[in-house]
């Protein structure tokens, strides 16, 4: 079992930055793929990113040139950095992990463990 922890959200107004972090515990993720994904009111749950465990890193259109994630294995975490932020990010942040950890996962159902999420409201 792996737990995961995500911290980092806010409200912030349209252009701002944030970072998001997952923190994991009960097993290391060196080998696992790290997934964000979001899900606002009233939409389904959405991929973001992930990171391989080679460390190749793959982006949604909706954020891609706006969004970095990077791992930092020896601290169990991942990140997520959100550049010029939009009203339309608003939505609740999820990280997760894919077992598998060197395919290409961008569906929900490729992925073993969630967190609980953190908000990320973006004003006008």
């Amino acid at each position: 079992q792996v737990q995961l922890v995500e911290s980092g959200g806010g409200s912030v107004q349209a252009g701002d930055s944030l970072r998001l972090s997952c923190a994991a515990s009960g097993r290391s993720i060196t080998n696992y793929g790290l997934g964000w994904f979001r899900q606002a009111p009233g939409k389904e749950r959405e991929f973001v990113s992930m990171i391989t465990r080679n460390g190749g890193t793959y982006y949604a259109d909706p954020v891609q040139g706006r969004c970095t994630i990077s791992r930092d294995n020896a601290k169990n975490t991942v990140y997520l950095h959100l550049n010029s932020l939009k009203p339309e990010d608003t939505a609740v942040y999820y990280c997760a992990v894919d077992r598998m950890g060197i395919r290409i996962a961008m569906s929900r159902g490729e992925y073993d463990f969630w967190g609980q999420g953190t908000q990320v409201t973006v004003s006008s």
